[in-house]
């Protein structure tokens, strides 16, 4: 892959990237969920602007965890072709069914993309911050919709089967009837020029031999978020955070308090 991004003129590796040993705590879901959040809070508290790559989404209820302890009124922007809001499933709640279920109680949760779910979790689902495949297809004001629910503070989870089978045939599964590449970076484009993008994570990649076009979207996608998040940066700047150690706590109360499910 070139490294010289067109769109924005700019060659974002300059700005540095490090990646860390992958962490292989695997005793129990739970523990993998503690190592993930452990470990991405001590990034964070080191002023990094911290990625992370999946795996199976179920590694994002720890990373969340942590950038909702760190960053004050977190939204999370879910692009996904699944719901993901199971409380539990398989007996343990740090399951990929539930890897954003967290996050709908102690979040501004906004889900792009869904096309497949459980009846069930439409009683835990936000509609109104909740935008549906079969709807975007119709009306294309769902961007500037999403974007006008969203705090200051974003961080995005990035399910790769949010993307139409015919451009991400590799993943575990999925979906017919999912975003194109040129939507999506349209979308993207527009919450990184008009939100504080703290972080982001993207999961469910399932590489195979045959199929190596999903490998290249996966690393073309990473490559262009972080071309997003630093196209206006010199290669001497520094990367400033927003998190706030008092808000911390706060930061588990849900939006909507008086909402029941």
């Amino acid at each position: 892959m070139e490294l010289y991004d067109i769109e924005t003129d700019s060659e974002v590796y300059k700005q540095g990237v490090y990646l860390t040993e992958p962490i292989t705590v695997n005793a129990t879901p739970e523990a993998m969920a503690d190592a993930v959040h452990q470990e991405t809070k001590s990034y964070i508290k080191k002023n990094k602007f911290v990625t992370v790559f999946g795996g199976e989404h179920s590694i994002s209820i720890g990373t969340i965890r942590a950038f909702n302890e760190m960053f004050p009124s977190l939204t999370v922007l879910h692009i996904d072709a699944h719901a993901d809001l199971r409380k539990s499933y398989d007996g343990s709640s740090c399951n990929h069914a539930c890897a954003v279920y967290e996050a709908s109680q102690n979040t501004n949760l906004i889900q792009v993309g869904i096309r497949s779910m459980d009846i069930k979790e439409k009683s835990i689902m936000n509609l109104d911050k909740t935008y549906f495949a079969h709807e975007m297809a119709m009306d294309d004001s769902w961007m500037d919709s999403a974007i006008d629910q969203m705090t200051d503070n974003v961080f995005i989870t990035f399910d790769l089967d949010a993307f139409d089978p015919s451009i991400m045939p590799s993943t575990g599964t999925p979906e017919p009837g999912g975003l194109l590449w040129y939507e999506t970076l349209d979308f993207l484009k527009q919450v990184f020029k008009e939100k504080n993008v703290v972080g982001f994570d993207i999961v469910e990649l399932c590489p195979n031999e045959v199929d190596k076009s999903s490998d290249f979207l996966a690393a073309k996608l990473y490559y262009k978020m972080l071309s997003y998040k630093f196209q206006n940066n010199e290669s001497e700047d520094t990367y400033e955070d927003t998190y706030e150690e008092p808000n911390r706590l706060r930061n588990y109360i849900k939006f909507n308090d008086d909402d029941e499910y």
